[in-house]
């Protein structure tokens, strides 16, 4: 039965959407343990390994979920992707809720998702055929090289996908004038500000 199904899950918890285009909004967020990527400027290290975190049935994940009575499931990582989604997402929205994912790509796609936030690593490339499903794309910039990489991932996503570019945190104030003058000689991207850091929620 898919609702026993069992995921690692870091932390789950209801707050305000910090990033990207559903800034501001309310959802609920399922951290999911795992992570083979390896981002040296990772903020969440402690989910990489999964076999530290509980693991949950989909009944019980999705129960936490509807108690909060969002509209949004936000499956993040780690790298969700490490994980088959589908049980996860099928059931999430059999409950009339949204479901969207913050990945790196790096990962075959599984799961039904109504909004996919691709944020590629150096670490480790995305896989080519989740660029044309991506609804979002999220580029950390952590040095003025990443402008041009930036530009590289740009090219391969649909017309309609939103491209943001993200100050990496902790080098936020000497990236964020670069990327202002940045997105203002090239005004397809927009700016993505980590506002729950800023705001001091999770």
């Amino acid at each position: 039965m898919t609702e026993n199904k069992k995921y690692p899950v870091m932390e789950h918890f209801y707050t305000i959407q910090g990033e990207g285009m559903y800034t501001g909004v309310a959802a609920y967020f399922v951290r999911l343990g795992g992570c083979d990527v390896g981002c040296v400027w990772c903020d969440v290290k402690e989910s990489w390994d999964a076999s530290k975190h509980p693991l949950l049935t989909v009944d019980d994940i999705v129960k936490n979920i509807k108690q909060s009575e969002t509209k949004i499931a936000v499956i993040t990582g780690g790298e969700p992707l490490m994980h088959d989604c589908d049980a996860l997402t099928l059931e999430i929205k059999l409950n009339h809720i949204r479901t969207h994912i913050e990945t790196s790509g790096s990962h075959p796609l599984s799961g039904q998702w109504d909004w996919i936030c691709l944020s590629p690593k150096k670490f480790k490339s995305p896989l080519e055929d989740i660029y044309a499903k991506a609804n979002e794309l999220k580029i950390v910039v952590f040095n003025k090289q990443d402008f041009d990489w930036a530009e590289e991932h740009a090219a391969k996503v649909s017309d309609t996908c939103k491209l943001y570019l993200q100050p990496e945190w902790s080098k936020r104030n000497e990236i964020t004038p670069l990327l202002v003058e940045y997105i203002k000689n090239n005004p397809k991207w927009t700016v993505s500000l980590q506002t729950h850091k800023y705001l001091n929620i999770p």
